[in-house]
């Protein structure tokens, strides 16, 4: 299992979870990827992509600002 940290601060909507698919095509079932935003509309966006992706956020933390969510990968759709 792999980590691997995306840095998607001052991206706008949609850039973040676009940064976020390239990311998650280049690793493998069971990685983990630490992505953090700025991007008010990263946690719905995020929690839909999990979703729809077959992913899942082992976890979220938001300082107001900065959030930060790990996502642990599953099998590629």
């Amino acid at each position: 299992m792999k980590v691997h940290s995306l840095n998607c601060q001052g991206m706008n909507c949609p850039m973040p979870i676009v940064e976020l698919t390239k990311a998650a095509r280049t690793l493998s079932e069971g990685d983990q990827i630490e992505v953090t935003a700025t991007d008010m509309a990263f946690k719905p966006d995020v929690e839909a992509w999990a979703r729809r992706m077959g992913h899942q956020i082992t976890s979220y933390e938001s300082d107001g600002e900065v959030q930060k969510a790990v996502i642990s990968l599953g099998p590629p759709k």
